[in-house]
């Protein structure tokens, strides 16, 4: 059976991460409190920022810029950089 958390973005039990997308104190914040359905959606979205904006990820601002921004995409922030087309989907 899936580990179940309380996801900060939809604020509901979902199921959880299995292991920190990446190391360190954030990686393990985001497995303790986002869940696999929300990070699945972060990776989609931070795809869709990444072609849009034209990001270079070798580049330190725009590794910020995205680490800026998936606070805001967890978070519900109202002032989440737009992506052209992007719907978000329905909780």
């Amino acid at each position: 059976m899936s580990q179940m958390i309380f996801c900060k973005k939809y604020q509901k039990d979902l199921e959880a991460l299995t292991i920190p997308p990446f190391p360190g104190k954030k990686g393990q914040e985001i497995v303790e409190t986002v869940s696999k359905q929300a990070w699945q959606e972060w990776l989609k979205y931070q795809t869709m920022l990444i072609n849009e904006k034209h990001l270079n990820m070798m580049s330190p601002e725009a590794r910020e810029f995205l680490s800026i921004e998936m606070d805001k995409f967890f978070n519900n922030s109202k002032d989440l950089e737009p992506v052209a087309g992007y719907v978000p989907p329905e909780s």
